[in-house]
Order: structure tokens, then sequence, then C-alpha cells
């Protein structure tokens, strides 16, 4: 029996290719035998727990520094020359306090990494609790954990996937995987058997596989495992956030503190020696009855001095400014996980920051509409669009269904859209075809979506474009209440058409189409791609006559033309279209899709948050260089990129206050002595993450160095990312809300975890955005700079009083021991300001 590995090339493989190697039977699956043999060698299929280090350790962890060593002694110190003078109580009263300080500082190091801990053992609640497994040719359930490679099992929806999946058959017309907690796509992604030949494929690119711990959103399939436990997608996570905690993570303060305790440590060694060594002479002075005693009396006056020297309230005061900044912080949206976080975030140099929700709402919406006004084309100028085609421009930028529609050409908002036949029909098509659905949560404020991004894109226009003659009743839209206008267009075009058949989506087809009935009236529905929309119509319903009339070829190249520009704009292009059918028919299929009326196509996108430019400006000018990272594709990407400025190389910003709080942060950066690193984002130079991996280090390190935009990524390279920023002295912060994320964020300087992200990311971050915008980075980091440079004067004022008082001390000996008029003159100085006016003239009194 020989033995054979799990597949990490299984998407480029053939189904039978994969069978062969995993030695499985796609009819019959495993025997209960070889189930038994193959977990012997391969293990259970979970996620070990790491063994938690023991309390105590991680106590004393918090005591491993040299400044609360230096404390430590000299509360131990402080005590006991207090009980050699008879202090009595008053002995414990300096020691007490340093010592309560300390036990504080070192609860919250606890508490940080107990929290860490928790990132880790939260990506077991990923895992599905039980799988539909094939088994001597019969399906049954098992629990997940009993899964082996080569198990062959059945997947549906609302399953969570048990394991890693090659796909190999799928039952229906589509199959949909919500894998975002991997990849951060915000959409279900629709899955095939089909061999993906490229063989370095990224997590995205993979769609003939199912991952662990990911959901199944749509349609029924079977799959082989490839990988189980930790050789699975999610384990290899897991593994990464290990590595990621065995790594140095020294805060910036924390270097400086260490390296200010060496220099404290040697000075005052060196002071006390030299007094304790300047006053060997007076040893024997009688006074003090012996040598020894001498000795010992001189030497309780150095470790004196060395105890005065050392700043004992400096961790209460470090402490009181993190947690003071913390609360400024959490009125500004961003809640504080650790205190260190605080003022790391002051010494931020970089900003890693994702796409989806950070940079942009995270709201698909449609922004353009396209629909035929003629099909008539003006002789003088056949290319142009203006004379046959009308577009619009649609407002807002979340779920509210309001927001203006305007034509594009003039700019002149539409009165009464639905009275415009070609949006009438685009609006009745948009909640038809629609499995979406809108409310609105009064605690919040707020409209919420249940469905896919894009349906829910078209539920809001077809509320936006409203109902033909609805403004002239009494109770017009703008007046009903939130929750019943949230549907109220939807639920009368559901009441209007009974929708009687559905022909699904599918990969081959590129569409979907509804069946409805009104008043006798058979019609399609039809939404999809453009180019297969358009392919298979005919006729094109027209906004000037409000009938379909027959489609052109110039007309057809120009749609062509027109879609073609809405895509490189990295929009998302839908087509919707209609048919009338004969009234008996009840049920729908594919062959129904031809000879198809267009209504036209509109194009939608996550739109940027209007703050986010900005934000990057007063970023750039004041020396943060801003860097996004994203599963997304690279033109939906590089345009997001351009729309928010990391394009702008000149610097010059667009907003009026920018010039103000960039020079006020980079005033402040500079007083703190913080790096500045400036923008170095050439236009239109993106990378993604294959071209990243076929990339040699020195490539790697210049890419880090100067590219802005990097798309198509999965965990390891944000994370290898993060480490070559930091190896060239940069100061991360890396943003994140998936579990593909928390690596990174644990791996970077400051991890800062989306409010809406999943558990696994907090966890592992020490910054949870409540608002979930990138401008609350923006004003955390200003807020960070501010509270950093308020340490370093409260460190410069308690060190220089201290240190003064044994310099003072060293010069008082000094002059003591070799200047006997300094002495005398200093004595007389004192007198005449007491009052007594013994000597007749003092130095500066005369």
């Amino acid at each position: 029996q020989t033995q054979f590995l799990p597949m990490e090339d299984a998407h480029a493989k053939t189904i039978a290719e994969v069978f062969a190697q995993l030695r499985a039977n796609p009819v019959e699956g495993l025997s209960s035998e070889e189930v038994k043999r193959r977990r012997k060698i391969w293990g259970t299929n979970e996620l070990p727990c790491r063994p938690k280090k023991p309390f105590w350790k991680l106590v004393l962890k918090q005591f491993d520094d040299l400044l609360v060593k230096i404390l430590i002694a000299a509360a131990v110190i402080s005590f006991f020359l207090g009980v050699a003078n008879d202090e009595g109580s008053y002995a414990l009263v300096e020691p007490g306090v340093i010592l309560i300080i300390l036990v504080a500082n070192a609860s919250v190091g606890v508490l940080t990494e107990t929290n860490a801990a928790k990132a880790i053992e939260e990506l077991g609640s990923y895992q599905a609790d039980v799988a539909t497994v094939l088994r001597d040719g019969n399906l049954r359930v098992f629990p997940s954990a009993e899964l082996v490679p080569g198990d062959v099992v059945e997947l549906a929806v609302g399953d969570k996937i048990p394991a890693d999946v090659r796909l190999w058959n799928i039952k229906g017309s589509s199959f949909r995987v919500d894998q975002a907690l991997l990849t951060g796509e915000s959409d279900s992604v629709l899955k095939s058997v089909e061999v993906i030949s490229i063989l370095r494929a990224v997590l995205q690119d993979k769609t003939c596989m199912a991952y662990s711990g990911t959901v199944v959103t749509a349609g029924r399939a079977r799959g082989v495992v490839v990988g189980t436990g930790m050789r699975t997608a999610i384990g290899k996570i897991q593994d990464a956030m290990n590595s990621v905690d065995n790594t140095d993570d020294t805060t910036p303060l924390k270097r400086k503190l260490d390296e200010f305790g060496t220099v404290l440590s040697k000075l005052i060694a060196v002071i006390c020696g030299l007094v304790w060594i300047v006053n060997i002479g007076h040893f024997s002075d009688p006074a003090h009855g012996g040598m020894l005693r001498g000795a010992i009396h001189y030497l309780k006056i150095a470790v004196a001095l060395a105890v005065a020297a050392i700043p004992e309230g400096l961790p209460a005061v470090v402490t009181t400014c993190l947690a003071l900044g913390t609360r400024k912080m959490a009125k500004k949206n961003a809640i504080v996980r650790t205190l260190s976080a605080v003022e790391t975030l002051g010494c931020t140099s970089v900003i890693c920051s994702d796409k989806t929700g950070t940079v942009t709402t995270n709201i698909m919406m449609v922004t353009q509409v396209c629909v035929v006004n003629s099909v008539e084309i003006s002789v003088e100028n056949q290319t142009s669009p203006a004379n046959c085609l009308t577009e619009y421009k649609v407002a807002g930028n979340s779920y509210a269904p309001d927001g203006n529609i305007s034509e594009i050409l003039t700019d002149k908002p539409v009165d009464r859209p639905a009275n415009l036949a070609s949006l009438l029909h685009f609006a009745i098509c948009s909640s038809l075809c629609n499995e979406s659905f809108l409310s609105y949560d009064r605690t919040t404020g707020s409209f919420k979506k249940i469905g896919e991004s894009t349906e829910v894109a078209l539920r809001v226009l077809a509320e936006k474009i409203g109902l033909p003659g609805f403004d002239n009743m009494t109770r017009a839209l703008a007046h009903l209440d939130m929750e019943e206008r949230a549907t109220y267009c939807a639920t009368y075009w559901r009441g209007q058409f009974e929708r009687v058949s559905t022909v699904e989506f599918d990969r081959d087809r590129k569409m979907m189409s509804v069946l409805a009935k009104r008043k006798g009236q058979s019609i399609l529905f039809t939404k999809g791609s453009p180019e297969a929309i358009l392919r298979r119509c005919t006729q094109v319903l027209t906004n000037s006559k409000g009938v379909a009339e027959p489609i052109t070829s110039q007309l057809r190249e120009i749609l062509i033309e027109r879609y073609q520009t809405y895509a490189r704009k990295s929009l998302r292009v839908l087509a919707l279209a209609m048919r009338p059918l004969i009234s008996e028919q009840d049920r729908a299929c594919v062959e129904d899709e031809d000879g198809l009326t267009l209504l036209g196509f509109c194009g939608m996108v996550d739109p940027p948050r209007p703050e986010v430019k900005k934000a990057v400006d007063v970023c750039r000018a004041a020396g943060i260089r801003v860097v996004m990272v994203t599963g997304d594709n690279k033109l939906t990407a590089e345009a997001v990129a351009n729309h928010v400025g990391l394009d702008d190389i000149m610097g010059g910003g667009s907003h009026p206050t920018t010039s103000i709080l960039a020079r006020k942060m980079t005033a402040e950066a500079a007083a703190a002595g913080l790096p500045m690193t400036g923008i170095l984002f050439p236009p239109k130079k993106s990378c993604t993450g294959q071209d990243f991996d076929a990339m040699d280090l020195q490539a790697q390190n210049d890419a880090a160095s100067s590219i802005s935009v990097f798309s198509r990524v999965e965990p390891q390279h944000k994370t290898r990312l993060v480490e070559l920023l930091k190896a060239r002295g940069q100061v991360v912060a890396m943003t994140g809300d998936g579990v593909n994320d928390a690596p990174a964020l644990r791996c970077a300087d400051i991890g800062i975890a989306m409010g809406s992200g999943t558990a696994v990311a907090k966890y592992a971050a020490d910054i949870v955005l409540a608002d979930d915008n990138f401008a609350s980075i923006v004003t955390a980091v200003a807020e960070g700079r501010a509270i950093f440079i308020n340490i370093k004067q409260f460190v410069r004022y308690m060190v220089s009083s201290n240190i003064g008082e044994i310099l003072a001390f060293a010069l008082f000996f000094y002059q003591l021991l070799f200047h006997q008029r300094f002495l005398n003159t200093f004595v007389d100085c004192i007198l005449w300001r007491g009052g007594l006016h013994i000597h007749s003239g003092c130095p500066g009194y005369a």
C-alpha cells in the first residue's frame, strides 16, 4: 500500500487525474477500512489548538524589560534604605507605588497576549461540524473531523464546506460559494468543474475548488477532498498566524524606552560609582566610626542617588497618556484593543489598506444607465451615440432608495423617470429578475440588504426610478414611512406581475430569466452580460416612441462600443431585456431567450467613500504613504485608486483644508523624529499577486517601496509586503476584515480590523474601526502623533529633573572636595538670601 500526497495542484488536473492520484472511487467512495488507514497517516480533519502558554510565563514575560528591571531594583533598594533609616511604614510608600504601576502594566500585557491567542482559537469556529460523505457506496452524515483525502462529499445550499474540495459534478445550472472570509470577495463566486491551466493561480481564480469554512449559497455539487486539517487554505492561515506570533513585535516606543533604559543604567552606574570613589578619602572620618562604616555610609548615598535618578513615574505617565488616547480615539470610531497601539499608530509611515468596505462603501450601486432614445442615426455623425442613446447618471452611495437620476448630456435631473418607457421597463425587469430584499433598520437608521450585491443594486435602482405618475398623488414616495419605502415599488410590481417560472443563471448562457404574467399576458424578463443579451436581441425599446423597434447593425455596433466603454471604466455592466410570449405558456426554457427586446444596460460599482480622497491627500502631504491591497481584480483596483488620488504623484491634493491638516501632521512628525516617506506611486502602475510571486527579492523590495496598488492578492502576499516594508525601517499599519487578513494584521506594527469584519480579524488586530472608514484611520494617526509627542515631552521633563538632581549633587561634592573657597561663597550666598548679612557682599548681589 503506497502512500500518496494530498494535492496542491488539484485545480490544474482533470477530474480523472485527481481521482487516480487520490486512488478514490467517484461512484462508491472510500471504504471504511481505507478511511481508517488514511486517518492514521493524515490525522483528523481539524485545526489543532496550539498549547497555551502557562499564565505564570505570560506574567514573567511582562517583566523581561530592562527599564522594568531597573524600576524593580529601585523599589527593592528604596525599601531597604527606608528600613535602614528607620522610616517605618513610610519605607513601603515609594516601593509600593512602583510595584502597583508595574503590575498594572503587566496586566495590560497579559490581556493583549490572551487576545492574540483567541484569534487562532476562533479559526476553529469556521470549520463545519458535519459532512455528507459517500462511503461504501452510501451517502451518510459524518463528523467533518473524520474526513480524509479522497472522500467524496456532497454539498448543498447553506452547507459549510468541510474541507478543501475539488469539484467534479455540479447538479443543476449553477453552483455558487461565498468565500469572502478567505479572499475578501464581496460577491459569491460561480464555480465550475473546468481545469484551471495556471498552475500557481491565486485562490480567487481556482473556480473548480471549494475551500474549508466557506459557505454554499446556490446549487448542489459533489467534490473529492484534496486537503484536510492544516493542509487546507484556512489551515495555512493558522500556520501563518503561528509563525507571525513567534516574531518580534516590539513597538517603536518600547524600542526607544529600551534604548533609554540602557543609556540611563550606564549613566547612573558611572555617576554613582564616581560619587562613591571620590569619597574614599572620607571613609576613615571619625564621625563614621570606622573605615567599613564610612564605606557603607557613602555607598548608601550613592544608592540613594541611583534611586533618585530613576524616573519611577515614567510607566504611570506612559500608561496614563495611552489610556487617555484610547478614550479620544473611541470618540472618533477607532476602538483601541491594546494600549501600545496608540503610540504605534502615531509613528505610522505606511498604511496598507484594504479596498472593499474601507476605501469603498462595500455597497454595489448602479451609477449609470444607458437606453436607446431612437434607432435613427444622424447621417452627419454616425459614430456618435449622442443622437440615438440617452445616458443617465444615478446619484447615491448607500442602499437608501433616494437619489436623483440625471441626463449625463445635459446634467439636468429627470423629474419623473418612470414616465419614460425604457426606464419604466428597466425598473420592472430589475424588480422581477431579482431575489434580493431591502429593509430599513430603525435601530441604526440605515437600509440593510439580503441577497447578492448586484441584485440589491438593481433593487435600489428600481426604487429610485419610482412608479409612473406616482408623484402626482397625494402620498408621494418621499413622504412614505421608511420601512414601507424600502420595498414599495418592488412590492407594487410583484403585485402587478405573477412570477410563474425561472430559468436559472449558468456560466455558458451568462443570463437568467423570469416568466411573469399580467392580465392574461406572459412576458419573459431577462438580465445578464451585455454581450450575451445583445446577441439574442432583435429589437430595442426606444424612449422617443415607447415601442419596440428593430435593431440596425449600426445601432448594434454603437451599443457594443458603449458597454465596452463602461467596462473599461471598471464598471460591472448588466443588460436587461424582455420578450412577450403566448398567454398560455406557464413555463420558460432556454429556447425562449431568443428574439429579445433590449431595454438597455447599466453600469454598477462599489463607489469610493467621498471622504477618502481628502484623507489620502492629508496622508501624502504629512509624509505617510498609502498602499491599497485587495483581492479584487486589477482594473477595478486601479479605477478606485485613481478616483481617490493614489496616482497623484504631484501631491497637490484637491481639498482646501488638506494643506492645513498636512502641515500640522508634518510638523508633529518632525518634532517627534518620525520617518517621512512621501508617496512613490507612479501613474497607472500596479501589481498583482502573481506578478509579485514572479519577482526576485530585489524586485519585490522595489515593488514594496514604489507601488501603491496590489491586486488579486492572497494572505501570504499581504504578510510578505508587510515584512518587506518593516525590513526597510517603515512603521506599517495594515487593515483587514476577513480570516485571510489575520496573519498580516498580526505581522504589521499596527493591525486595524473593520467593525463589520470577522471575529478572527478583530482578535488579531490592535484597533477596530467602528465605521470601517479609511478616513477614521487618518484621524487616529493624527491623534496618535499628538500622544507620541506628549509622551516624549513627559520623558524629557522627568529625565531632566532626575538627572539634574544627580549632577547638582555630584557638582556639590566636587566643589566640596577641591574648591573650599567656592563652598564658603555658596554658604555666604545662602545666608545673605536668608536675611543674615554677615558677609559684606556676595557675587551677583552687589
